[in-house]
């Protein structure tokens, strides 16, 4: 390497001037910019024709002038540079994403509801990035697996997930620890929506009316059950809130699937379960369910005659829901990108019927909305796991 023979600090910038230079010097040298520059300009023009044989380095190192005149434009050319260097980036990748596949990870088993959303998702998105969007099933504990697989993907727009509940708010309060920071470890782009669950009891249970089931249970501490699909799911965690806020005991009885537990509800081994809507509408359409109420914040579009919880029982609702995530530092031009994309996507009449119909309520959310809303599930389910001492350990 060339040894550095002299070092000058301008405007922030070390400036080393070389003993030996491969650029031949010519009779001037030029620069163009600010008056500070036309002063670096007039420093470093020769008095006099220089050697045929001389280098810039050669030259410089020789005139004490010159030297310091370089140094100035060097430091006004490393500045322009380092500004490029950042600037250019950005926009390039906004201008140039996506330039390959995108891979949208799914944390739950094919064939669900979040699948089918994911998938028509993504059909949507493939067109209007005209770029492929690829689902990928990554099902296991209870989201947490494929979810930990994106927090540890690079950030370069080319790996999404659909984050939920489970892995996200509330379902890490509700465990030891996770392998990855909820908040810290993502770049929350887009809430999908939410999925609001009903309650359900066979057609012949004497209880005709949310308000009656409640004051059913009051009457007999312990005597009555509900079910859902399992410890940390959203129906599990509403009917802990319903007891909590209501003052009944009742008994829960986690299954790990819809089937068996109506299964049961229909045969009388259960009083109630929380069920999708998604899943429920068909036995109550048929008449072997009835629907008593639901728990989101709103009536829900396709029931619009059964009332919410918390019409029977102040403060009391919950949710599943769903939204588009990507790992921590994604740039902030791809997720704007995205962002626009997904939500003009969500808000299409058609997909918001589409999606009504498979039991979601639409709620695009960007960015720090979805990142509130986030942060307002902690706040809001932590206290109620606390009291009832839930661990899904």
């Amino acid at each position: 390497m060339p040894k550095a023979s002299n070092i000058s600090n301008v405007g922030g910038w070390k400036v080393e001037a070389l003993k030996s230079s491969s650029i031949p010097l010519a009779d001037s040298i030029t620069c163009t910019g600010t008056p500070a520059s036309a002063r670096a300009r007039a420093a470093v023009r020769p008095t006099g024709p220089a050697p045929a044989t001389s280098t810039l380095g050669e030259y410089v190192m020789r005139n004490k002038s010159t030297r310091r005149g370089v140094c100035q434009v060097l430091a006004q050319t490393l500045c322009l540079a380092a500004a490029s260097a950042i600037a250019l980036p950005a926009a390039l990748w906004a201008q140039a994403y996506p330039e390959r596949p995108i891979k949208l990870v799914v944390p739950f088993p094919p064939g669900g509801s979040t699948d089918v959303i994911a998938r028509l998702l993504s059909q949507r998105l493939s067109d209007a990035l005209k770029s492929s969007v690829v689902v990928e099933n990554r099902p296991g504990v209870a989201s947490l697996l494929g979810t930990n697989s994106v927090a540890k993907a690079a950030p370069d727009g080319y790996t999404l997930v659909v984050a939920a509940n489970p892995a996200i708010a509330p379902g890490p309060l509700m465990r030891n620890s996770v392998p990855y920071d909820p908040l810290k470890d993502f770049t929350h782009i887009v809430l999908l929506g939410t999925f609001p669950n009903g309650f359900v009891v066979r057609q012949d249970h004497p209880a005709r009316t949310m308000a009656e089931f409640v004051a059913m249970a009051k009457a007999k501490p312990g005597a009555m059950n509900y079910a859902s699909a399992g410890l940390g799911s959203s129906g599990f965690l509403t009917g802990e809130l319903l007891k909590q806020a209501a003052g009944i005991d009742m008994v829960h009885v986690p299954y790990k699937g819809s089937g068996p537990a109506i299964t049961d509800l229909m045969g009388g081994q259960l009083d109630g379960m929380f069920e999708s809507l998604v899943t429920a509408t068909g036995y109550v359409r048929s008449g072997k369910l009835r629907l008593l109420s639901v728990s989101g914040e709103k009536r829900s579009g396709s029931f619009p005659e059964v009332p919410t919880l918390n019409e029977t029982v102040p403060g009391v609702s919950g949710s599943a829901w769903f939204g588009i995530s990507a790992p921590a530092r994604l740039p902030a031009e791809i997720a704007r990108r995205l962002q626009i994309e997904i939500q003009s996507i969500i808000n299409a009449p058609d997909m918001q019927t589409r999606l009504t119909d498979l039991g979601m309520t639409p709620l695009p959310l960007g960015g720090s909305d979805y990142l509130a809303f986030i942060q307002a599930e902690s706040r809001k389910w932590g206290p109620i796991i606390n009291a009832g001492r839930i661990s899904v350990e």
